[in-house]
């Protein structure tokens, strides 16, 4: 791979981090007794500790690597309050009052992530910028078309089809047949949001140690006794909120998730006029292939940052750089002699059944698997958990109610991940 693509000064980091770095652990010293411990240390986990902690718990958090490592400080910045399963396929599977009740528990969590946002005051470059989701081909715009036309009753929201010939009021290429806008997404800093959700756990007292696995769990009379690698501690409740990282601590959890990698880049900064040009209203983007790409202005509209599946084994992204850059240049050509000036990946937790899960299984507490939009769904469960686990009876919510599958000889290795990809790489070529 030719370094020409890169800048003299490339990361092969988040791009978010030179503005945020990730925070330190606030104390080093591990309790020998906490009321609840929580393993992970992203959206799901801080936004947990910060009820359990606000109500009076004592809460520690750990996390295997730094804090705020994974997904949270990865992703690419956009929030959706949807679920992967259409409503159609949801009520083939539940039923109609199920159906509707997950559904509208996605959009719930969408306004309820910007409400506390705001009255948090959280400073992360929250946006209502809107989604643009692109079709790739004429029959997946129709699809849209028949999408937006047939809504649920109960379940509307405001969709907005820009055919073909209209889309550049919207995107600056010929790649797309038209698209779906939906006013109602968001974006946001991931990396700024997460010092955020970091700064409020703390302030209500909650202890925040990284570099602390968890490495193996026993069941007493009255709790657990967990070993980490800084020692062994004892407490009431576990909570599990890894997702993506789910390791071999948890194996009951590690059977339902299968890590999957998405590998993004950062363009060097680029002529105002130009990003203002490819994107002009700055809204994200994604788009109708099974392995979607999507993409956004940086928040300070200086860079194209672009995000997607590129490689069928898990590998070094910097190596994957230049198939994820092919990808954009099908896309927006225009940015052939742009370098790039970060390049990263981080693992997506995807469940079987393609949908979020939380509850409880022989007494440890787990939520995860949000399969693309961890953002909203990860903040909202994460509440809901922490505040199920103050004994609040109102935060149940649907997805409390939803077994949670796995596959017979699955344990956490993707054996069969090559095969799906290329699968569906072929897929996206002709449907």
């Amino acid at each position: 791979m030719s370094t020409s693509i890169f800048t003299n000064d490339f990361k092969p980091q988040p791009y978010w981090w030179d503005d945020t770095p990730q925070p330190a652990s606030n104390s080093q010293v591990l309790p020998e007794k906490v009321d609840v411990l929580v393993v992970g240390s992203g959206y799901t986990g801080l936004n947990c500790a910060i009820q359990t902690a606000r109500g009076g718990r004592d809460t520690l958090v750990i996390d295997s690597q730094t804090v705020g490592w994974g997904c949270s400080s990865r992703n690419g910045g956009q929030i959706s309050g949807e679920i992967k399963p259409g409503y159609a396929e949801l009520q083939r599977k539940y039923g109609k009052n199920q159906a509707f009740a997950l559904t509208r528990e996605a959009r719930i969590a969408l306004d309820w992530v910007q409400q506390f946002i705001h009255e948090e005051q959280i400073d992360c470059d929250l946006r209502p910028c809107g989604r643009f989701n692109a079709a790739h081909n004429p029959r997946q715009f129709q699809q849209l078309v028949e999408y937006a036309e047939n809504q649920p009753v109960g379940l509307e929201q405001d969709l907005r089809i820009v055919e073909r010939q209209d889309q550049a009021s919207e995107i600056d290429s010929d790649f797309y047949q038209g698209g779906l806008i939906i006013p109602a997404h968001c974006s946001l800093d991931p990396a700024k949001y997460h010092q955020g959700l970091y700064q409020r756990a703390t302030d209500s007292g909650c202890n925040v140690i990284g570099g602390c696995e968890a490495l193996h769990i026993e069941r007493q009379q009255k709790g657990f006794i967990v070993t980490t690698s800084l020692g062994k501690l004892e407490t009431k409740n576990i909570v599990i909120a890894t997702s993506g990282y789910t390791g071999r601590v948890s194996p009951w959890q590690r059977r339902r998730l299968i890590p999957i990698g998405s590998y993004m880049l950062a363009t060097e900064e680029l002529n105002a006029a130009l990003v203002q040009r490819l994107i002009p209203k700055d809204r994200v983007f994604s788009d109708t292939r099974k392995l979607v790409v999507y993409f956004r202005r940086s928040p300070d509209s200086r860079r194209i940052l672009f995000g997607g599946r590129v490689s069928v084994f898990e590998s070094d992204p910097v190596k994957s750089a230049s198939a994820l850059r092919q990808e954009m240049l099908r896309i927006f050509p225009q940015l052939y002699d742009a370098r790039l000036s970060h390049a990263w990946m981080g693992f997506v937790g995807f469940s079987f059944d393609y949908l979020p899960h939380l509850g409880e299984q022989d007494g440890i507490y787990y939520a995860m698997g949000y399969c693309g939009s961890g953002i909203c769904l990860a903040s909202y469960f994460g509440n809901r958990l922490g505040r199920q686990l103050l004994g609040d009876t109102e935060a149940r919510i649907a997805f409390n109610d939803v077994d949670f599958p796995t596959r017979p000889l699955y344990n956490g290795k993707p054996w069969f991940l090559a095969t799906a990809v290329q699968y569906y790489q072929l897929r996206d070529r002709f449907i």
